[in-house]
């Protein structure tokens, strides 16, 4: 059996480099989305919250910006990568998908706002960690 040395010998550094592209990513994205959140309920856009949001129009507003930051997470994921900049968006993505399938199934029934917003949330996490990365390499 032969094994390739490469990926089982990386350098420490670059197991902590590749961790830390992720986490870039995924920070950008959680901070840009509730810092938006939070601009969006000061100025009463959206309700206060700890009230439901069923306006559709104000959930499709949610899902356009994450679906925006969640491009700009894959982008600065793969752009941070040590190596394979694609395997890294990818790996955002489906941490993404993973975080956001649990949160649907969690809020669905709690009824704070359309079904459709979680889900879309979770069906989109890994096209957009995907695109980010291919706009990384262009």
């Amino acid at each position: 059996m032969i094994i390739s040395t490469t990926e089982a010998n990386a350098p420490p550094r670059r197991v902590l480099r590749s961790i830390g592209a992720v986490f870039a990513g995924f920070v950008a994205i959680v901070v840009l989305s509730l810092g938006t959140d939070q601009v969006f309920h000061l100025v009463k856009v959206y309700p206060p919250w700890n009230e439901p949001m069923f306006d559709p129009r104000l959930n499709l507003l949610a899902l356009s910006y994450r679906i925006v930051y969640g491009i700009l997470g894959g982008y600065i994921t793969a752009k941070l990568a040590p190596r394979n900049p694609m395997r890294h968006a990818l790996i955002l993505g489906s941490i993404g998908l993973v975080i956001s399938t649990a949160g649907a199934i969690a809020t669905i029934p709690m009824n704070l706002g359309p079904n459709w917003y979680p889900i879309l949330l979770a069906l989109t996490a890994l096209p957009c960690a995907w695109l980010g990365g291919v706009l990384q390499r262009r």
